[in-house]
């Protein structure tokens, strides 16, 4: 099936761009149409009529300024030279058990392209049921793909799978044209969207990993680089040489273990940092999803802060954390992750494992979901996927429904939340939200702090006078139901998080007998 979108140098005046006003206002050397390299006694000459002083000449624009006639010397404009995007066919595979239709999966990898860079000239796909050892398609579609990138003028052909390296190169030769797939796009997405030190380590192990066995069609034209006989490299170098494929796999392989103990140098202080961080007793509640489900706006509107939030793809790929307040005053840290993707690549996974593994430190979980997109249960499916990848998936869970603001009812008017858990009948974990509009948000704060009260643990104690710095802590990391200053010190009950539990346990109420 076959798919098509809707869809002379201006000489320089003067050096460096500087106009010599000297130059442009001087007074004439020769006033009587004289020859340019004739002499003239100024005493001799007619008296020219005055030249006029510069404050009464009304200047031109400087650059308006041009030599020769202007017809054949158009003004530059101050529009900058945009190199024209490569044009991409995209390739669709349909095959059993795939979680997204192949229509809908060609759509987002048209939207990942576009977030790429590339312009989107036309698509195809097939469905297939053992791959092609070679081609990943059969021979046939590969020859009518020959064709339609050639009247397509395509620049590059974009699979919507990984490709192994031997396909990559057969596709390669047989298109004559460059080659992506799914895995090449999304890892220059991230190359471009990594903004911390950590994110680009991680990025550049993940492309550096996935490049690695793709090196030999790079490669395959050159030959050794020395070798025995006269001015192969002289006296001592001699011997069966080494090819430059040979000398780049070797300069990634020791890129890669660098890398390795760098990421493992930051992934120590990012453990520090958590360690710290359970010290204070502040739960943690992580924000996940797929990608571009409003996860970075629902963390700006409810941190009141200012963290990048774009409506495009992986937007945001370094994790960030603000404190929130709760309305009954007790602190959380809410940490914005990198979003989720069908067939997210495995070595981007795990290069991005010390990042993610926020997810597991996270007392709480929000699933940010977009309520309004027509993959929603399959977008709902591969975060749950990748959850399980990484040994989360037992964690604490609120759905947010997000852009509600986008659905309309049968009046044509935007739903309250109440409205749609009532209508669709919602269980209790799920709340309906717009963070882009601020609706549900404190109806979502609400069921955070059930979420985290149901792991708090009841207190009841008599901490003795000159124990002060217990009951700060209790009033700063639990909820405090009485309080009583008694004879022999101050009486508490109320609940707090379990691990602060043991500084109470010398210190409880008898019980009259």
């Amino acid at each position: 099936m076959f798919r098509s979108p809707d869809g002379q140098n201006e000489p320089e005046a003067t050096r460096n761009g500087q106009v010599n006003e000297n130059n442009l206002f001087s007074e004439p050397a020769n006033l009587n149409n004289s020859s340019p390299n004739q002499i003239t006694d100024t005493a001799t000459l007619t008296q020219p009529e005055m030249v006029p002083s510069l404050a009464n000449i009304e200047l031109e624009p400087l650059e308006d300024l041009v030599v020769g006639p202007k017809e054949k010397h158009p003004r530059a404009t101050n529009h900058k030279t945009v190199a024209p995007l490569e044009r991409a066919l995209l390739v669709g595979i349909g095959q059993n058990g795939d979680l997204f239709e192949v229509q809908d999966s060609l759509d987002e990898l048209e939207q990942l392209c576009a977030t790429a860079g590339l312009e989107v000239v036309g698509r195809t796909y097939q469905n297939i049921g053992q791959p092609h050892r070679s081609f990943l398609i059969g021979t046939g579609k590969v020859e009518e793909l020959k064709k339609m990138a050639r009247d397509l003028e395509a620049d590059v052909v974009v699979f919507d799978r990984e490709l192994t390296p031997t396909q990559t190169r057969e596709l390669e030769e047989a298109f004559g044209i460059k080659l992506l797939d799914r895995t090449g796009i999304i890892l220059d997405i991230f190359a471009s969207r990594a903004r911390t030190h950590e994110g680009r380590l991680q990025v550049e192990l993940a492309q550096l990993e996935y490049r690695l066995p793709r090196l030999t069609r790079l490669w395959t034209h050159l030959s050794r680089q020395t070798g025995g006989g006269r001015g192969a490299g002289g006296v001592g170098v001699r011997g069966p040489g080494e090819t430059q494929l040979e000398v780049d796999r070797r300069s990634s392989r020791a890129r890669v273990a660098h890398l390795k103990r760098e990421l493992e140098n930051v992934h120590t202080h990012r453990e520090l940092y958590r360690r710290r961080r359970k010290a204070e007793g502040v739960p943690v509640v992580s924000l996940v999803g797929y990608t571009n489900a409003g996860k970075s706006t629902l963390l700006n509107k409810l941190a009141n802060s200012n963290v990048y939030a774009e409506d495009q793809l992986f937007a945001t790929l370094d994790p960030t954390t603000r404190r929130v307040r709760l309305p009954n005053g007790r602190e959380i840290l809410l940490t914005d992750t990198v979003g989720f993707i069908q067939r997210l690549p495995t070595n981007l996974v795990e290069a991005f494992r010390s990042t993610l593994e926020e997810v597991n430190e996270a007392d709480l979980l929000i699933h940010v979901l977009d309520f309004t997109h027509q993959n929603a249960q399959e977008q709902a499916e591969t975060v749950d996927a990748v959850l399980k990848d990484l040994g989360a998936e037992d964690k604490p869970q609120i759905v947010a429904l997000n852009k509600i603001d986008q659905y309309r009812g049968e009046e044509g008017g935007i739903v309250s939340p109440e409205e749609l858990t009532q209508e669709f009948d919602l269980p209790e974990e799920y709340v309906p939200i717009s963070a882009a509009k601020g609706i549900g948000m404190d109806l979502l704060l609400a069921k955070i702090e059930a979420a985290l009260d149901k792991n708090l643990k009841e207190v009841e104690t008599l901490i003795p006078y000159g124990k002060e710095e217990l009951v700060a802590l209790f009033h700063q990391k639990g909820f405090i139901e009485i309080e009583e200053h008694q004879e022999t010190g101050t009486y508490l009950k109320g609940r707090i998080p379990p691990k602060f539990e043991p500084y109470y346990a010398n210190y409880p109420v008898e019980k009259a007998s």
